[in-house]
This record gives structure tokens, C-alpha cells and sequence, in this order.
């Protein structure tokens, strides 16, 4: 029995961090390439770079594997990296070969002029078919290990948004970041009560709209087996390139899993 004034001190393990991060030989997705930089398509289940629980398979680990020349503007755990995705986030990353190019992609980046086009599934179909979403985004009161709006803490997140096309219980959205917070997109859309379809952490991987429908809880649980992750993809990418100074543009093709999502979302009765 614990009584009054007892102290318990508890030890927990932690894994020893490895003391440099090792090049493995993992197959990329690459969209394009020159001597300044690179492009990757991230498949879902990726980590952008090495952190606690997860110190091998990353891009990171995969980049070293294919190249030696990657930016050391950040500490020997980041080389390369100007922006990340979440884990379960697919879709275009930006990756700088040296430290001038990767500064001034920096650059970019905080004056918001980078140009970045997402596409999720979220639940419902949307009232005001275009439109955007303001809202401080800090550390949830209720779990420090996720986000939400806030009105008084937090920074400042704003995101664009419009429907391209509507389902039974789902809708297609494309949107834009005018800012990039963590998990931005996928705390925007819960507050405004259209979660990311199968996201685990904001809600999406639960009936929110029909649900007095058995039916429908049926084709929504074959739907996220589907979709084990949030429907979250990093469609479209546009910058200045800094050597060049030319404005250039990509586009990628979501996943497999997310294209399977939408097949069966447009033959849903």
C-alpha cells in the first residue's frame, strides 16, 4: 500500500541515441534532382529524420545511403532536411545539398512564399465549399503529446481550403498553408468538425457524421482498413530555385492506399 508522504522513484530505460546516423540502403522516390537539391516523394509510414524510438529507416538514414553530399546547416541528425512531414504524411520534401542553397530555401520558407498544395479526405461534406481556417495551434491542455486551437496561446496558423469533390460521408479537399505548424492541417480540420479521414490522434478514425446508419458503419470500417493512417498527402510543391532563380513547380500522385480510398468512396451507394 502507498501511504501519505511516501516517495517512489521510478527508473525508466532509455535506449542509448546513437552517436552519428547511419546510411541505409532504402529505395527513394525521387522527383527531381540537380546539383543543389532534391526532391523526394515520402511514402506514408516514413520518419522525416532520426528522433527518440526512431533511429533507423528514416529519410534521413535513406538519403545518406544514396548521397554524400547533403547541407549541414542543421546538427548531423537533420543534413539536408528544410522542412519535414509527419510520419503518415506522404507527399513532397524539399532537400538542400549544400548550406547556401539550404539557407535560402530557409528563407523562403519563413516568408511563406513557398507554394504547397495538400489533398486530404475529411469527414462531411463541407457547408462553405471554399474558405479557410485561423486558429493559434498550441500543446493540448488535455495531452501534451498532441495539439489543438487555441485562442490565447500558441502560434499563429492559418489555412486555406477548398472541396474538389464530395462523396456520402467524405469529401476531397485541397488545401493550403500560409503558415506550417506542426500537425497544422490535421488540428485545423478537426476543429471545424471535418478531421482527416482515418487519422488516429484528431479524431479521424471514428463516425462523425451518419452514424445511425448500420450500414454505413460497415463500409466505414472496410474504409480504414484501407486507410490506416490520416489521408494526408503533400500533392504540390513551388519555389524560386536559388541558383537558377527561376520559379519551378511539382506535382505528385498520392499513395496507393489513398487512391484505393478514393476508388471505393465514389462507388459508395
Amino acid at each position: 500500500m502507498v501511504n501519505p508522504g511516501d516517495t517512489i522513484d521510478v527508473t525508466i530505460p532509455i535506449p542509448p541515441r546513437p552517436e552519428e546516423t547511419i546510411p541505409e540502403e532504402i529505395p527513394l522516390d525521387i522527383v527531381y534532382e540537380d546539383e543543389y537539391l532534391l526532391i523526394v516523394n515520402k511514402p506514408p509510414g516514413m520518419v522525416t529524420h532520426p528522433a527518440f524510438g526512431n533511429y533507423s529507416g528514416t529519410l534521413v538514414n535513406a538519403l545518406l545511403g544514396y548521397t554524400n553530399k547533403l547541407s549541414q546547416l542543421n546538427d548531423n541528425v537533420r543534413p539536408g532536411i528544410v522542412h519535414r512531414l509527419d510520419k503518415n504524411t506522404s507527399g513532397l520534401l524539399l532537400i538542400a545539398k549544400d548550406e547556401w542553397t539550404h539557407a535560402q530555401l530557409a528563407k523562403q520558407f519563413s516568408a511563406h512564399t513557398i507554394e504547397r498544395e495538400y489533398w486530404a479526405v475529411c469527414w462531411g461534406l463541407f457547408k462553405e465549399k471554399k474558405g479557410e481556417v485561423i486558429g493559434n495551434i498550441a500543446r493540448s491542455t488535455k495531452d501534451r503529446k498532441i495539439f489543438a486551437v487555441s485562442e490565447n496561446q500558441g502560434k499563429y496558423a492559418h489555412t486555406f481550403y477548398e472541396v474538389i469533390d464530395e462523396y456520402e460521408f467524405a469529401s476531397l479537399v485541397k488545401l493550403r498553408l500560409k503558415t506550417g505548424r506542426t500537425h497544422q492541417i490535421r488540428v485545423h480540420m478537426s476543429h471545424i468538425h471535418h478531421p482527416v479521414f482515418g487519422d488516429p490522434t484528431y479524431g479521424g478514425r471514428k463516425i462523425v457524421y451518419g452514424a445511425e446508419l448500420p450500414k454505413m458503419k460497415s463500409r466505414v470500417e472496410n474504409l480504414l482498413k484501407i486507410m490506416e493512417r490520416q489521408a494526408l498527402h503533400a500533392k504540390t510543391l513551388g519555389f524560386i530555385h536559388p541558383n537558377t532563380k527561376e520559379k519551378v513547380f511539382f506535382d505528385s500522385e498520392p499513395p496507393e492506399d489513398f487512391r484505393q480510398l478514393l476508388a471505393k468512396l465514389k462507388n459508395t451507394p
